[in-house]
């Protein structure tokens, strides 16, 4: 079983528009609700490929009680922590061609609640294979909490990815989380750096074991202390990037559960990211379209890590 952790999760709410223009009034074509956040999307597509999977997430308020009523609606193990707040909601606009966020911050948790979904998630890991860590942390959360999640799933002996971006990314790479999953813009903004090699280097330098970089239509890069590789899509996917990067972990945590390499993880999380683009809703994908890519990609090893890095 896979267990995702997502500290800040939401009901998505997806408005389908013909064309999407700002600062003018729309007629929306499509409407769809659905329990959100980044790790419940890892878990939804690991489940819909047929990966065990598990979400532990706070919850709260009527909001709250949708996201759990659709969650079991939908089949997704979940073990919620009750919270005072309400649940926040997000609101994606797309199009053919693009999509559009409105993302609320977040109910504040208090330390006792925080310390509940800690202790929630201590709970699961002896039956968990891999932990995955995903999305913002809440307000009220202490800026360490992914450091604190990260060292509770080594101590388990697993692997644990983390998907999270500024303070509480370099908070957390002390930690030494087994990969963490930046895009480009958040490796420049973490290092100051502008090669995406470089800015993985660095990171790995700062605590993490491994970089799995998200370079949008270039596809993917891995960087760890044996070398770099990547692999890209042939073509540039159009459609709705919600969701891509999750898909991109939810491949990564299952490789990783049965000891895959890099050669055999970046074309599936590379196929599964661009098949989520074909697919309106975040946590969702193009099934036809993910066997075919996955067949037809492969990766390249693009250098090893020179010894003077370290």
């Amino acid at each position: 079983m896979i267990l995702t952790v997502t500290p800040n999760p939401a009901l998505d709410v997806t408005y389908t528009v013909p064309c999407f223009r700002p600062h003018t009034s729309h007629r929306v074509t499509g409407v769809a609700t659905q329990a959100g956040g980044k790790g419940v999307n890892v878990a939804r597509v690991l489940t819909a490929l047929g990966r065990p999977a598990r979400c532990v997430l706070p919850l709260g308020g009527p909001t709250g009680d949708a996201v759990r009523t659709e969650l079991t609606a939908a089949g997704l193990d979940h073990a919620p922590v009750p919270i005072a707040g309400d649940t926040r909601r997000t609101v994606a606009v797309i199009d053919p061609t693009d999509a559009t966020m409105l993302n609320e911050p977040g109910p504040v948790l208090d330390p006792a609640e925080w310390d509940a979904l800690v202790a929630e998630t201590r709970r699961h890991l002896p039956q968990a294979a891999v932990l995955v860590l995903s999305g913002s942390l809440p307000p009220g959360a202490p800026v360490d909490g992914y450091a604190q999640l990260v060292t509770l799933g080594r101590t388990f002996d697993i692997p644990v990815v983390l998907d999270a971006d500024g303070p509480a990314l370099l908070a957390a790479l002390p930690a030494r989380p087994t990969v963490i999953k930046p895009n480009a813009s958040e490796l420049t903004t973490a290092t100051g750096l502008p090669d995406p090699h470089d800015a993985a280097r660095t990171l790995l330098r700062r605590g993490a074991e491994a970089v799995l970089a998200s370079l949008g239509a270039d596809g993917l890069l891995a960087v760890d202390t044996h070398g770099a590789w990547r692999c890209a899509p042939p073509a540039a996917v159009t459609g709705n990037p919600t969701g891509a990067g999750d898909s991109t972990v939810a491949a990564l945590a299952a490789g990783l559960s049965g000891n895959a390499g890099w050669s055999a993880i970046l074309p599936d999380a590379v196929a599964l990211s661009a098949a989520t683009v074909l697919h309106p809703r975040a946590g969702h994908f193009d099934d036809a379209a993910y066997r075919r890519l996955r067949h037809s990609l492969t990766a390249s090893r693009v250098g090893a890590v020179s010894p003077f890095a370290w």
